[in-house]
């Protein structure tokens, strides 16, 4: 009797603890923190054996700091800490968890693994442009767009490297490294050419490399062109635009003085310029009339034998215009 109470209670032991182990939440897998141009994101795979409806909770820590709550009760397999109430730090060191929850029951938390932003931050690639001068080739460079700072607020000894080749012969590039500027001329090249350019960014702050650009393309010509020349202009027209100014100023007086005479003219010589002119000829213009016009009236008559036979008046009047005796 006492050997099947023992049996039973075993079995109902055996049988409670299976359902209690089978009730706890499988947790999730690969849990992991990144970060590309700055942001902070925690991302995930679900559980080895998912149940539908699963919510996921998450929490993120900084090196000095106690956890604090990310996203809540969500559904995707990331979450993005860099927008949050508590505001990330470029210089700041994080690590982040996350939990699998389904209905009123959760599974452990796992952790992720901790970065520094400024050294483990992937950087973007930035962006390319190209002008064609002549045999030379302008290459302007525009840096990836951060999400917290910016490139050369983390980096400033930031420099970039710059490969370029010729159009589909890319085993044959040509690379050039630590380039400081954001502007690049790329000169001795064969004209009425089609060369492609692709640069990265080099931090030694962060041992990750960069993504590089896409590859851009533009073709060479062979006139030589002076991109000097306007500058040339540009400088000449300022120069004088100050010259003038400087004139003026310098001599304002003198030129009000000039534009504007203090001294007063002689009352006679005012007198006699607006005095009206009094000589005999303007004086018979401006008191003669217009001569009167004269004129006497004419009359034509036509003869009469012309006028029976009805020749028209012209022809009369060339008939009788004959002399007698004319043949």
């Amino acid at each position: 009797m006492s050997a099947s109470i023992s049996a039973f209670i075993l079995t109902f032991s055996t049988l409670c603890g299976f359902r209690a182990v089978s009730g706890v939440l499988s947790p999730p897998t690969n849990v992991r923190l990144t970060s590309y141009n700055m942001d902070l994101v925690l991302r995930w795979d679900p559980p080895d054996q998912p149940a539908s409806g699963l919510l996921y909770t998450t929490e993120y820590i900084a090196s000095i700091m106690n956890y604090k709550e990310g996203c809540v009760n969500i559904s995707t397999l990331e979450c993005d800490l860099t927008n949050l109430k508590n505001p990330i730090s470029e210089y700041g060191r994080y690590r982040g968890r996350v939990r699998v929850q389904l209905g009123t029951e959760s599974s452990a938390w796992v952790e992720s693994n901790e970065i520094a932003l400024d050294r483990d931050t992937i950087i973007g690639s930035p962006s390319v442009s190209l002008f064609s001068n002549g045999a030379t080739i302008e290459v302007s460079i525009k840096d990836p767009v951060f999400r917290i700072s910016t490139l050369l607020g983390v980096y400033n000894l930031a420099t970039y490297n710059i490969t370029y080749w010729k159009h589909g012969q890319k085993k044959k590039a040509i690379s050039i490294s630590d380039i400081k500027q954001n502007r690049v001329v790329l000169s001795n090249l064969d004209p009425w050419t089609k060369y492609c350019v692709q640069v990265q960014v080099n931090s030694k702050m962060n041992p990750n490399h960069s993504v590089p650009s896409a590859a851009v393309c533009e073709s060479t010509t062979i006139e030589e062109e002076a991109p000097w020349l306007a500058a040339v202009v540009t400088f000449v027209a300022m120069a004088m635009a100050v010259a003038v100014v400087v004139v003026a100023v310098v001599y304002r007086k003198r030129i009000s003085h000039f534009l504007c005479p203090k001294d007063a003219l002689p009352q006679h010589f005012k007198e006699y310029l607006l005095a009206p002119p009094n000589s005999s000829m303007y004086l018979d213009m401006r008191n003669s009339h217009p001569p009167k016009e004269i004129f006497d009236p004419v009359s034509i008559i036509a003869d009469s034998s012309t006028l029976e036979e009805g020749l028209p008046l012209e022809a009369a009047g060339t008939s009788c215009s004959k002399q007698p005796g004319t043949t």
